[in-house]
C-alpha cells in the first residue's frame, strides 16, 4: 500500500505540474509536450485504480493521435502568438472574475454532492468478478453483446463526420498539380514519347 500511495502522489504531482506548465509555457510546442506527458501521467494514475483499459485508450488515442496531430499543426503553422497575447492583458480582469466565478460554482457543487442511494439499482452491468474477468475482457464482452448496436452506431457517425470533414477541407485549386489514375492508365505512347533527331555533336 506504501508503494501505490507514494506512486499515486507521484503520478498526480507530475500530472498538475504538466498541466501547469501546458497553460503556462510561452512556446506552443513545449506545451503539446507538457500536455503530452500529463496523458501519460493520468494513464499511469489509470493504472493504479484497475482501470487499465481506459490506461491504454488514453495512451493510444490521446496521446497516438490528437496531441501528435496538434503537435504537427503547431509546427507547421504559421501562427504569430505574439500577436495573440498582445491582448491579454487588455481582457485578464475579465478573465478572472469568469474564472473566479466558476471556481465558486465548482466548489459549491462539490460541497453539496451527495452520492444518491440507488446508485446500485440504476447501474447498467454488475462489476464482473476479477478472478473471472479482467476489466478489459468485461468491457468487450458488454460492448459487443449488449450494446453492440448502439456501439456500431457511434462508430458510423464518427466515420461520417471524418469523411465530412475531408471533403469540407478538400478543395480545388488553380495551378496544383494533382496525379489523375485514369489519364495514366488509358494514355497512349504517341501522348507521352516524342522521338527527336539530333544530329551528331549538336546536342540537344
Amino acid at each position: 500500500m506504501v508503494v501505490q500511495a507514494l506512486a499515486f502522489y507521484l503520478f498526480a504531482a507530475v500530472t498538475v505540474a504538466c498541466g501547469v506548465m501546458v497553460i503556462t509555457s510561452r512556446n506552443p510546442v513545449h506545451a503539446v509536450l507538457f500536455l503530452i506527458l500529463a496523458f501519460f501521467n493520468a494513464a499511469g494514475l489509470f493504472v493504479l485504480q484497475g482501470a487499465e483499459f481506459l490506461a491504454m485508450i488514453l495512451v493510444i488515442v490521446y496521446v497516438g493521435a490528437v496531441a501528435v496531430l496538434f503537435l504537427f499543426v503547431v509546427m507547421m503553422l504559421d501562427v504569430n502568438f505574439a500577436e495573440l497575447r498582445s491582448g491579454f492583458a487588455k481582457y485578464l480582469p475579465v478573465g478572472a472574475i469568469v474564472g473566479l466565478i466558476l471556481l465558486v460554482e465548482l466548489v459549491l457543487i462539490g460541497g453539496s454532492w451527495v452520492i444518491s442511494t440507488e446508485t446500485d439499482v440504476v447501474t447498467a452491468a454488475p462489476t464482473p468478478d476479477t478472478a473471472v474477468a479482467h476489466n478489459t475482457e468485461a468491457l468487450g464482452q458488454l460492448i459487443y453483446t449488449k450494446y453492440v448496436y448502439l456501439f456500431q452506431g457511434a462508430g458510423m457517425i464518427l466515420l461520417v463526420a471524418m469523411v465530412g470533414a475531408i471533403v469540407l477541407t478538400l478543395r480545388q485549386r488553380e495551378g496544383v498539380k494533382r496525379q489523375k489514375i485514369a489519364d495514366q492508365v488509358y494514355r497512349s505512347s504517341e501522348d507521352e514519347v516524342k522521338v527527336v533527331k539530333v544530329q551528331t555533336g549538336s546536342g540537344i
